[in-house]
């Protein structure tokens, strides 16, 4: 089923995702559901709060990226990335492994907005993946920056939180635009 992505200025954005301890029949629907969405929207990451769930559950595929490289390792071994893909995280915790660069991100939450941002380049990954297995890797380039995007949405925070002051001041007519679209249509939504 394809959901619909909440956009900025829907408060579910900002809510800290609860852990998930089950994989239950839900949480495997919600995981179908995220892949399905994320690929009716061309994305290459989509979290529950994109959603409307606050839950530590995020969903990533990279393999239509081929400008932006990714790399992967499993228990020190480089492998090829299409080989993890698609890829399921659930409570992920990350770890930087490499120095902060940055690099252009966008957000199916915030159409049509881009803008650079530093994070580290290489990160360590720890969670369950969509079978609830323990998983550990190492990971470079786009799937690092895609981690860490996913990631920070299962916490509430957004892009936009880790823009440069002068890059979001730069954006802030889009930003209020979109805020106030999505308070509209929440209250519309409200007062059927």
């Amino acid at each position: 089923m394809i959901s619909k992505v909440i956009k900025y200025g829907h408060p579910a954005l900002r809510q800290n995702g609860a852990r998930v301890e089950t994989l239950t029949l839900d949480i495997r629907n919600l995981i179908g559901n995220l892949f399905e969405t994320m690929y009716a929207h061309k994305g290459v990451g989509l979290a529950a709060q994109q959603v409307g769930l606050a839950l530590q559950v995020t969903v990533i595929d990279v393999r239509g990226v081929t400008d932006r490289p990714s790399s992967i390792e499993w228990d020190g071994k480089p492998t090829d990335v299409n080989d993890s893909m698609p890829m399921v995280l659930i409570n992920p915790e990350v770890k930087p492994a490499g120095d902060p660069v940055a690099g252009p991100e966008g957000c199916l939450s915030f159409p049509e907005l881009y803008a650079d941002i530093t994070r580290p380049a290489i990160v360590d990954v720890r969670a369950l993946d969509g079978n609830g297995k323990q998983i550990e890797f190492r990971c470079g380039g786009l799937l690092a920056r895609v981690v860490q995007h996913e990631t920070d949405h299962l916490h509430g925070i957004l892009f936009i939180d880790r823009m440069e002051k002068d890059t979001k001041e730069e954006l802030r007519p889009e930003l209020e635009e979109l805020q106030a679209e999505t308070k509209a249509e929440l209250q519309a939504e409200r007062d059927k």
